[in-house]
């Protein structure tokens, strides 16, 4: 797939290397989440491209884990170093894929702030791209 709203042939693993993933195709966007359930999850926060799930090759040895987040939302992570690597959203052909795992150079860029309603009391955030309050960015795959 060829389209300047992706950045194809994407590579990536967690910091054990004990999860790796390629990827065909990955939304060139970055939106970084602000909610409370991506803080507590990642420690801050999230950052984070989607790629089409028939798009995404997940490579393990076995550490690959999933924590069901919601009714209709897990993630992965790394059971031996901790890394949180993807959200996976029942209802979307997508897989969020945490952007600090991607192989550098990414070719992705900050487009938004999503959930700054919920966002910490300690969080500035000063850059120039959109906030949305409610996480609906408008941001589509690719």
């Amino acid at each position: 797939m060829s389209n300047s709203n992706a950045v194809e042939n994407v590579s990536g693993h967690c910091l054990c290397g004990g999860v790796r993933y390629e990827a065909a195709a990955v939304r060139r966007q970055l939106v970084q989440c602000h909610c409370e359930m991506c803080r507590r999850a990642v420690g801050g926060v999230w950052q984070a491209t989607q790629a089409l799930r028939e798009d995404l090759a997940i490579k393990d040895d076995g550490c690959l884990a999933w924590y069901r987040s919601s009714g209709k939302a897990r993630r992965g992570f790394c059971d031996k170093c901790g890394a949180s690597l993807f959200f996976d959203h029942d209802d979307r052909p997508t897989m969020g894929i945490a952007a600090g795992t991607i192989d550098q150079p990414s070719g992705l860029e900050l487009a938004a702030n999503i959930h700054i309603d919920d966002a910490a009391d300690y969080e500035v955030i000063s850059d120039d791209v959109p906030d949305f309050r409610d996480g609906q960015h408008g941001i589509a795959y690719p």
